[in-house]
């Protein structure tokens, strides 16, 4: 599988996994929690795009971030799935929380910073591309800040859901440009 179909299976499920998020895709079942499963898968698949990217100074920095964001993601999914694992326990569930909240070396590199390293790396990826591709770069500078606005500020999921598509679809517009060096392995 070359690198374009990892990155556009990362989108996918990625962009899946917010539609389960904001419960426009209704959960078909209690014992699996699909939403944590589609972004875990994604946010894998994502990392591909730090091949997508030629190498300089900028892009170097953005690969770090968006494979520590990857790493991050990996950590609050397992999280969440132990979580859902406590099925309607609510205190044990609460005392989870409580005990993540209160460890930081848990809390803030998988909960709190961590993934939000995922959009930031993509982000810095797509801002060196600015001058030449600003409609591609913005889609995902914007997209990538909209949805933690509307995720943790606003915890509107229809916003989350469009900055998501904002997002992926930049992303997914600089797998089709004309001159990327790297993705065109096919």
């Amino acid at each position: 599988m070359n690198t374009k179909k990892r990155c556009l299976i990362g989108l996918v499920f990625f962009l899946i996994s917010y539609l389960f998020f904001s419960k426009l895709l209704p959960s078909f079942s209690d014992s699996i929690d699909f939403a944590h499963w589609f972004n875990l898968i994604g946010a894998c698949f994502l990392l591909s795009f730090n091949d997508v990217f030629p190498k300089n100074k900028i892009n170097s920095v953005a690969s770090a971030l968006t494979t520590l964001g990857v790493i991050a993601h990996i950590g609050l999914c397992t999280i969440d799935f132990i979580m859902s694992s406590y099925g309607n326990n609510e205190i044990a569930k609460e005392q989870l929380s409580q005990h993540i909240s209160n460890s930081p070396f848990i809390f803030y590199p998988f909960v709190a910073v961590g993934p939000s390293l995922l959009f930031l790396g993509l982000a810095l990826h797509a801002f060196a591309y600015m001058k030449t591709e600003t409609l591609k770069s913005l889609m995902v500078i914007v997209g990538s800040v909209a949805v933690g606005i509307s995720f943790f500020a606003l915890k509107n999921g229809i916003l989350m859901v469009l900055s998501c598509l904002v997002f992926v679809l930049g992303l997914g517009l600089f797998l089709y440009k004309n001159e990327t060096p790297k993705v065109l392995n096919e």
